[in-house]
């Protein structure tokens, strides 16, 4: 279980000589750190619809007899005053005991998650895992991390800042680029010391772009049977400048959007943007693993 600031993702799968089949893949869009991400406190519809959501997926678990399991806790509950109060909660409500990880110990599992897609090689590449409440970034290739650090600066947390008014403004755009370059100064130190040949973004935001971009051309796209693609630079960025410019009821009419990146796809969007063009790297790609599969490859041992 991979429980985060936005969606609360269960994984079960059966190891198999060869890796692992996908038996049960449930995303549910909590939203735990709506109305209080940056006020470290998780309000009571959120904590009660996190709640609902682990009995669900306890359900899951005994349906599906699960002998071994890892349930993991990032941004919203490791920031939120009452954290503590949801963990009890729910080991008292459904026996599920939740791990708390740090900033450093999700992009370790991310790097695992990314490098069993089989999408990173000897030349570097910057992994890029944009949260609702954390965004996490490793520079790395097929041997070693690098580089790793997390940034309490997610999509959430920057709607929750710039995003008040729809569509964002230009002022509020300038504003979001001057925070992000300044809460970026140890990336771009690290990525001086560190030839990056490729961006590969962890699945959420990156997911969405390829299916907007794939659907729109009348490709089919399964994200169950993609690992990773890249995408044509220009495509890219011509979605993101479309996404920035356009209102909440503008991106409900693209259907390959959930509904729960409809709004939080602008800050993350912004993002992106802002570390392809700073960063000067033409090539991205998106790969569907993160940090659940990177779980399960530690789980498989």
């Amino acid at each position: 279980m991979d429980l985060g600031t936005n969606t609360f993702h269960l994984l079960i799968a059966e190891v198999t000589s060869s890796g692992f089949n996908e038996i049960e893949h449930v995303q549910e869009p909590v939203k735990l750190g709506e109305g209080g991400i940056n006020k470290g406190y998780i309000i009571e519809a959120a904590f009660n619809r996190g709640i609902n959501t682990m009995q669900r997926f306890n359900s899951l678990l005994i349906k599906y007899q699960v002998q071994k399991l890892r349930a993991i806790a990032t941004s919203a509950l490791r920031n939120a005053e009452n954290g503590d109060d949801f963990i009890k909660a729910v080991k008292t409500q459904t026996g599920i005991g939740i791990e708390i990880i740090d900033g450093d110990m999700e992009a370790s599992f991310i790097y695992q998650g990314i490098k069993a897609a089989g999408c990173l090689s000897q030349p570097n590449s910057l992994i890029v895992d944009i949260g609702g409440g954390s965004v996490e970034f490793i520079i790395c290739n097929a041997d070693k991390i690098l580089w790793k650090q997390s940034f309490e600066i997610g999509a959430a947390r920057l709607m929750d800042t710039f995003h008040r008014t729809d569509p964002i403004p230009p002022e509020s755009i300038t504003a979001l680029n001057l925070y992000l370059e300044d809460c970026l100064k140890s990336l771009f130190s690290a990525t001086s010391k560190h030839a990056i040949e490729n961006i590969i973004g962890s699945s959420g935001v990156f997911e969405s772009y390829a299916e907007v971009i794939e659907s729109a051309k009348g490709y089919p796209f399964d994200l169950k049977k993609t690992k990773h693609c890249e995408f044509n630079y220009d495509e890219l960025l011509a979605l993101i400048e479309k996404i920035v410019r356009s209102t909440h009821q503008d991106r409900l009419m693209v259907k390959k959007i959930i509904p729960i990146r409809i709004d939080m796809i602008v800050t993350a969007s912004l993002l992106t943007r802002f570390v392809i063009e700073k960063l000067g790297v033409k090539k991205v790609v998106m790969s569907t693993n993160s940090l659940k599969e990177g779980v399960l490859a530690e789980m498989m041992g």
